[in-house]
């Protein structure tokens, strides 16, 4: 059975955030598709690049998938958590012991504000954490708690995208994906 990701695109998105994780998956042959939640395909980047997404928002056609990710970005972060059916396909994806949410950046403030994070441990973009239970805070690049994964901010796209990689494949293929994308590990 092929795995289903949805990477979730707001209006203002990070775009490092958004498509690093949609390469590294990609890459490892695993079914992922962005999201706009506009009304239209298009979303404008945080950057100011318009990306055309695969589909648009329904969250009845959404819940058939293995993870969603929620891409930091201001006002990109703000858009998801005040979409009400964003915060509902979060909920839902959370109480699933077999679904997964990758956040970053900003977007784990969704998740804080919601209070859907209360005891896992978790990361996020210093702008956001007066919104967060600060003491389960772990001052990490990449935090993986059960079927939550968070990332501190865009420097960190490619080491998410490959901790998300890890809920689906194993060693060989990310050794493989770290191998095309020149990613080394470091020699002891």
């Amino acid at each position: 059975m092929d795995k289903k990701v949805y990477i979730l695109l707001a209006e203002g998105f990070e775009l490092i955030e958004a498509l690093s994780p949609l390469d590294v998956l990609r890459r490892g042959h695993i079914h992922v598709e962005t999201v706009s939640l506009n009304d239209g395909l298009e979303v404008k980047s945080a950057q100011k690049v318009t990306v055309v997404a695969d589909r648009r928002f329904n969250i009845d056609e959404l819940t058939d998938g293995d993870m969603i990710i929620l891409p930091g970005g201001y006002p990109g972060y703000v858009n998801l958590k005040e979409n009400k059916d964003v915060v509902s396909l979060v909920k839902y994806y959370l109480e699933k012991n077999d679904k997964y949410v990758g956040a970053i950046c900003g977007a784990p403030s969704l998740l804080g504000e919601n209070k859907f994070i209360l005891g896992r441990k978790f990361t996020c973009h210093s702008s956001v954490l007066d919104a967060m239970d600060k003491k389960m805070y772990s001052h990490m690049d990449v935090v993986r708690d059960g079927n939550l994964i968070t990332a501190s901010g865009a420097g960190h796209g490619v080491e998410f995208g490959m901790e998300l990689a890890k809920v689906f494949l194993d060693e060989k293929s990310i050794e493989n994906i770290m191998k095309g994308m020149e990613l080394h590990k470091e020699e002891k």
